[in-house]
């Protein structure tokens, strides 16, 4: 898995960031499989990214009338 900064996250359109997305998603649920077998810290790092993408996703104007 290559790590990619938020700054090229956010000058990425939408449709590739969601596609990116779903592609963290299926490669979090091959790594819990092999980590049950023989333990991995990359479901962690995988789990970092996807929280990343969905931070950079969601307009500030959502999160502002949250609070």
């Amino acid at each position: 898995m290559v790590q990619i900064k938020s700054k090229e996250l956010r000058e990425m359109n939408k449709e590739d960031r969601n596609k990116k997305l779903e592609e963290l998603k299926l490669e979090l649920i091959k790594s819990k499989v092999s980590a049950s077998k023989s333990g991995s810290a990359k479901t962690k790092e995988i789990k970092k990214f996807i929280a990343r993408i969905l931070t950079i996703n969601t307009p500030k104007k959502e999160v502002l009338n949250k609070k």
